[in-house]
């Protein structure tokens, strides 16, 4: 393992340890599974099997708006509305 520091809010320090001392872990544990969470396992992926899923993903979204490459900025605009 590599040891860090991370800074948290006291409302995130508070909701880690709550957390922890709940589930009999340590925070340190507990901040490493919520890591884990958000970064899934697929983005260390073997190199050739993301080449593959992104092969086989190609083609497969049908639908949409035609014109996204040439008006993608106002699309994401309306995404957030």
């Amino acid at each position: 393992m590599i040891r860090t520091q991370i800074q948290l809010t006291d409302a995130q320090a508070a909701a880690v340890k709550a957390r922890a001392a709940a589930e009999g872990r340590s925070m340190a544990d507990v901040i490493r599974s919520c890591v884990d969470e958000a970064l899934p396992a697929q983005a260390a992926a073997d190199p050739g099997e993301r080449l593959r899923r992104a092969l086989a993903a190609v083609g497969s979204l049908r639908g949409g708006p035609t014109d996204l490459a040439a008006k993608h900025d106002a699309a994401l605009a309306d995404s957030h509305r």
